[in-house]
């Protein structure tokens, strides 16, 4: 192997951090890597922190480009990114998951004809207007090689026609991140009855009316709720005037570390998302997950009712927080030894040419 060969990676965002740290310790030793941050998250809690917590290595570049319109967004991140490949002159860039973080970096490189490796590739919502969606299709369209964490990904890959010499099924990363961080906790004991609430997406949030029924909702059922804020969601609440005191039964608080919400998750009797690695976190500990969504990618958790989608009728919630899970599947994502199966395949393309 030649020592020379170098990986740019692309983060951006909090579950990309998430994503990132066990695969950086598992290239580290075998290839020279530039991380690029976006800055796509840039608030400290959802940013330094997860570098701190979870011992990643300080972004070679930070482009601090912040929150705007998509278009604004990607289109800031893709010159940014071009100047730093035309630069490193890498020979392969990798992205994770479906930000815009990760289509910015996929479309400046497939211009400078630098072979893109997918993580978390071949998900579909099979919903257009997600604009998750559009990047992770045109992502996956344009990448040399594609890490899918199931098998339903890896046949929505294939239904689009994409090579099957592309396609590797390594499991899903951030099951290896989860392992790792409860190595770290001390496993609590205690059985809470509380409930853990994540709240982010724009059809959940951008509509006040709707976002202030679901929160009227949870504060009339009989479990106390958990509501770490979004830094967006909590912009949205502030601009109307929300009175956070005339909702006893949901603790509100800033956004946690990586470790304090696998805690959380763990000592939960539920939690409600519309995250997508929420609720992959949930079935990776063996918690109920309801899901305020009309579709999810990670159709694999609703088996045996571990995951609940509920979107129109909220008064749903109770029923499906009540209602018992049936049997668990184990390796539906993988056995937490991703970032080494990536490692592997890459280590391969390389010595192939």
């Amino acid at each position: 192997m030649n020592h020379k060969v170098k990986i740019c990676m692309i983060v951006g965002a909090r579950p990309q951090f998430i994503k990132h740290a066990p695969l950086e310790l598992a290239l580290k030793s075998k290839f020279e890597l530039i991380t690029i941050h976006t800055g796509q998250h840039y608030d400290s809690n959802m940013s330094k922190v997860f570098f701190d917590e979870l011992n990643i290595g300080l972004p070679h570049y930070m482009l601090n480009v912040g929150s705007s319109s998509h278009g604004k967004q990607t289109a800031n991140m893709l010159m940014e990114i071009e100047g730093v490949l035309i630069k490193e002159k890498p020979n392969a860039l990798l992205v994770y998951g479906d930000t815009n973080s990760t289509l910015a970096g996929a479309l400046a490189a497939s211009k400078l004809n630098i072979p893109i490796f997918h993580v978390e590739a071949g998900l579909r919502s099979f919903n257009k207007e997600m604009p998750e969606e559009i990047n992770r299709i045109l992502t996956d369209h344009v990448s040399e090689l594609l890490f899918v964490p199931s098998n339903y990904a890896y046949q929505n890959l294939i239904n689009e026609g994409v090579s099957k010499d592309k396609i590797h099924q390594v499991g899903d990363i951030m099951y290896d991140c989860v392992l790792l961080a409860k190595k770290v906790l001390k496993n609590s004991s205690e059985s809470s009855k509380h409930i853990l609430l994540t709240l982010h997406r724009p059809y959940n949030t951008d509509d006040y009316f709707r976002l202030k029924l679901i929160l009227d909702t949870l504060n009339s059922l009989s479990h106390k709720i958990i509501f770490p804020l979004h830094p967006r969601t909590r912009s949205i609440l502030d601009n109307n005037m929300f009175r956070y005191e005339e909702f006893e039964n949901i603790q509100f608080c800033d956004p946690l570390s990586y470790f304090e919400m696998i805690q959380l998750q763990i000592n939960s009797k539920c939690i409600i998302t519309d995250s997508g690695g929420i609720q992959k976190e949930a079935y990776f500990n063996k918690i109920k997950c309801i899901t305020l969504r009309s579709e999810t990618e990670w159709i694999e958790t609703l088996e045996n009712g571990w995951n609940k989608l509920i979107f129109n009728d909220l008064n749903e919630i109770q029923n499906a927080i009540i209602e018992e899970p049936g049997s668990y599947k184990e390796g539906l994502y993988g056995y937490g030894i991703t970032a080494n199966e990536i490692a592997k395949v890459i280590d391969k393309y390389f010595n192939d040419k």
